[in-house]
């Protein structure tokens, strides 16, 4: 039996094999890459917005293809029902009894595309499955499989055709990221590797879904001292009083916020977390969760900029080791 820095250590070569493998994808972007690895091993869900032609589906599809395990893409549309979502009870002529047919929201990787083009009424289809990890339905309780991510993709809310994310289905993502322009050398390099086809199609699974399942569980190991939990929980509450705040970071924000700050840390092979896990994670980890006031909207403040002055507001404790 491997001791826990050993396990720490491989769980680390892991991560770095399979950022590397979906490097061949998404070229000039690692620290995007990692944190799309990171979310996962927190047992999160990832929301991807940006502007179209950036990577975002070429992102979830290539975390999804280096690792063998089940997934499947949901193109969301405004004529989507809840149904096509989550699976539909059909009659059985023969057995005189219905049959709950499975929707594609039963894999390891759920791909939502284009998450915001369906009705409110469809997005919430993902609420219970998101939380709970399962799925009701005629009065019967369906398991997910494990592991279990939602990776679900946006455009800016201001594109025609888009509807905004129910703060509660954005609270239930771990984790929002952008995946931005790439550099002038990263694109270049695209041209030159995509140029007969996309290369997502080409990648090799690297990891097992038993492999992230064990990945998982060494994460729920990593030791978090007190008075890093008191850290985290300052930072939250340092957003409530926030004046240009009409909504600050729920506990449950917190708790994803330790969530991710422990992956962090295995992922850069430590059995401890530090501050600065949980001072890298926050932005990606909290600024979704805020709601702005109007008239901070109106003068352009992002809830990244806010989340970094609360991170800014609050003593960082003394380094913590093992």
């Amino acid at each position: 039996m491997s001791s826990p820095a050993e396990a720490v250590t491989h769980v680390a070569h892991d991560v770095e094999r399979l950022c590397h493998n979906m490097g061949y994808v998404i070229q000039g972007k690692p620290d995007v890459v990692r944190n799309a690895v990171i979310c996962m091993l927190a047992e999160g869900h990832l929301l991807l917005e940006d502007v179209p032609g950036t990577g975002k589906t070429s992102l979830a599809r290539a975390l999804a293809s280096s690792i063998s395990l089940t997934w499947h893409r949901i193109q969301f549309t405004p004529d989507l029902l809840p149904s096509d979502v989550s699976g539909v009870s059909i009659f059985n002529q023969q057995t005189r009894e219905f049959e709950f047919k499975k929707g594609p929201v039963f894999a390891n990787i759920v791909l939502g595309d284009e998450i915001n083009r369906a009705s409110p009424k469809t997005q919430s289809a993902l609420l219970e499955v998101m939380e709970e990890g399962t799925l009701s339905s005629d009065g019967e309780v369906y398991q997910m499989a494990r592991p279990f991510m939602v990776v679900a993709t946006q455009n800016p809310i201001d594109m025609e055709g888009t509807y905004v994310l129910p703060e509660a289905q954005l609270d239930r993502f771990l984790m929002k990221l952008t995946v931005g322009y790439p550099t002038i050398e990263a694109e270049a390099e695209i041209l030159r590797t995509q140029k007969m086809g996309s290369t997502v199609s080409h990648l090799q699974p690297v990891l097992s879904a038993s492999d992230v399942a064990a990945m998982i569980e060494i994460v729920k190991s990593v030791e978090v001292a007190p008075v890093l939990e008191q850290y985290i929980v300052a930072i939250s509450t340092a957003t409530r009083s926030m004046s240009e705040l009409r909504l600050g970071v729920s506990p449950r924000g917190s708790l994803a916020l330790l969530r991710a700050a422990r992956a962090s840390a295995a992922a850069a092979g430590r059995t401890y977390v530090t501050p600065e896990d949980v001072k890298a994670m926050a932005p990606v980890v909290l600024a979704h969760r805020v709601i702005l006031q109007p008239d901070a909207e109106l003068q352009g403040r992002t809830g990244a900029e806010l989340i970094t002055r609360a991170l800014q507001s609050v003593p960082v404790p003394r380094a913590v080791s093992a």
